[in-house]
């Protein structure tokens, strides 16, 4: 159906549904900015930071915005009439989030995961058990299904994250591929996209031509992944999208068991059993989670990034319920 056309270019961008104003729109760029920031880490997904800040129903629906109406309506021209359409407010501020957050902490976050992976996996431990608890209160009333929903998130979660990285071809097809299958899992409360990257053996890859953007090769990577991604978000979110409105109780607590079953990835005390070197990179294959070896100075600061993850999320949700966007 079509919109009015006799709108002008800025009343036609300000009827698509996002932000009312700069402030929010700086609230909803930091959210992506934390999105960004979790989805570039094997085992924490971006749709778990959306979950917790309020968003991710609203994520859903302005990804499914992007129809078939907003591409004919794009192809056209008429581009006034796809404003209309696609939430592109809303898009565009989470977008530029993510992106920085991408961009700018791919070098940082690769250092702490080399050289402090205790204390990184604690802060997110704290982050996502802490998320599990107040997502629940989304929830009304508990039964069976509800209770279902989550055993069958956690089981699916926990078999998940034990799956053995692979080595596979680096053809543009395959690239494509693991694009598609990847933003379905940042999207994914508990699922890491970059976890299903590293499954693929598609993380370092990726991430090394997110580090050098602007070769030609790299550049070719970067432009077959996003089409990957376009294509398996664009196909995905209307799933979701059912999901939640047919099945809104079950969906939710589902995502919820994704999360806790999640949190064998990012327990922080692991013991190695087997790796393997990909140009000069040491990937683990299998691993262990165990207790603590020692009781030092280490250990305490651990356990204080626990808790300082968990107030995190209580933080953010405090300010998603202020700031519903």
């Amino acid at each position: 159906m079509q919109k009015h056309n006799n709108l002008t270019w800025k009343e036609a961008f300000q009827k698509s549904p996002g932000p009312k104003n700069w402030r929010e729109a700086g609230i909803l760029f930091v959210k992506g900015i934390c999105m960004g920031s979790a989805d570039i880490i094997p085992g924490v997904s971006g749709g778990t930071i959306a979950l917790i800040v309020g968003i991710y129903e609203k994520l859903i629906d302005a990804i499914q915005s992007v129809n078939t109406e907003a591409i004919f309506s794009a192809i056209k021209l008429n581009l006034k009439n796809t404003l209309q359409i696609v939430h592109i407010r809303f898009l565009l501020s989470l977008l530029l989030g993510i992106a920085t957050a991408i961009l700018s902490l791919t070098h940082l976050i690769h250092y702490l995961l080399d050289n402090h992976p205790v204390h990184i996996w604690s802060f997110f431990l704290g982050l996502i058990a802490a998320s599990a608890i107040a997502i629940s209160k989304n929830i009304p009333k508990w039964s069976v299904v509800e209770f279902t929903g989550v055993l069958l998130g956690t089981l699916g979660g926990y078999l998940i994250t034990g799956l053995i990285p692979a080595q596979t071809p680096e053809t543009w097809w395959f690239v494509m591929f693991s694009g598609m299958i990847a933003i379905c899992a940042m999207i994914l409360p508990g699922i890491s996209g970059a976890f299903i990257l590293l499954i693929m053996g598609k993380y370092q890859y990726v991430t090394s031509a997110l580090k050098n953007p602007f070769t030609t090769d790299n550049i070719i990577i970067i432009v077959t992944f996003l089409i990957g991604c376009v294509i398996g978000i664009l196909g995905f979110s209307r799933v979701l999208n059912y999901l939640l409105k047919k099945h809104h109780n079950f969906t939710i607590t589902f995502l919820i068991g994704l999360m806790i079953g999640s949190l064998r990835k990012v327990w922080p005390w692991k013991e190695t059993l087997e790796t393997i070197t990909i140009r000069d990179k040491v990937y683990v294959l299998r691993e262990q989670n165990i207790l603590p070896q020692s009781y030092d100075s280490a250990f305490f600061i651990a356990c204080l990034l626990i808790i300082i993850g968990f107030i995190f999320v209580l933080l953010l949700e405090r300010l998603a319920n202020k700031r519903e966007l």
